[in-house]
């Protein structure tokens, strides 16, 4: 049975968040709360924990989850490197709702799916999401939905979407964003003949391309 706890709460919060962390410890799902829309989240290290997620969501590996940290230090230790463009992105928009598809770390062990030696990468700006990820570490997190549904933006929602296949669920209330992220493609900033390289918008979302050409200029491509 799944368990769900009001972080605005005191007292549910703190057991909540001991919940969360030790379901995701034992490679269980836990739904989370974020500045956007409710995140499912599982062990971004443990293979087994990322494919119960992509289970219960009914997807494949050909949409492998992205990956929320708690700081944007961590970035630096999941990607091969990071262009100035790409820290200037983060100096901007971090926490908050970009995510940043670039050349995972080859050192990294771990198996989130059909990469293609990629990883999409997010800090959320939410107490709960930032908390919870200062004690587990990196957290794949999708959507707390099943494929083809609506976003949660209520923890209700998800439950009733994902139900036990997700060990606890933290309420933070509806979202405030209700807005999915906006999701940018940087690994041709890395990867060789980058003379024309440009950072590609794969989803637009909380983040408009409007904000991306302030910081970016002519190095965003334009819409096809």
């Amino acid at each position: 049975m799944s368990s769900l706890f009001d972080s605005r709460d005191a007292d549910q919060i703190l057991t909540g968040m001991r919940q969360a962390r030790l379901a995701i410890g034992r490679g269980e799902l836990v739904v989370l709360p974020t500045d956007t829309v409710y995140g499912v989240g599982a062990d971004a290290f443990s293979p087994a924990a990322v494919q119960r997620l992509l289970d219960a969501k009914g997807r494949g590996r050909q949409q492998p989850p992205p990956v929320l940290v708690g700081s944007t230090a961590t970035l630096a230790a999941l990607v091969e490197t990071v262009p100035e463009p790409v820290q200037r992105l983060v100096d901007a928009f971090w926490p908050g709702g970009l995510t940043i598809v670039l050349p995972s770390q080859p050192s990294l062990v771990w198996d989130l799916g059909d990469t293609h030696g990629t990883v999409a990468v997010r800090m959320p700006d939410h107490k709960v999401a930032l908390a919870l990820l200062e004690e587990t570490g990196p957290l794949a997190v999708s959507s707390a939905n099943l494929t083809g549904q609506p976003a949660a933006v209520e923890a209700e929602a998800a439950q009733g979407m994902l139900g036990d296949s997700v060990a606890v669920y933290l309420d933070a209330g509806p979202a405030t964003g209700g807005v999915a992220s906006t999701i940018v493609d940087a690994t041709s900033l890395v990867r060789p003949g980058g003379d024309d390289a440009k950072v590609r918008v794969l989803r637009e979302g909380a983040i408009s391309r409007e904000e991306l050409v302030g910081v970016l200029g002519d190095l965003l491509e334009d819409p096809s």
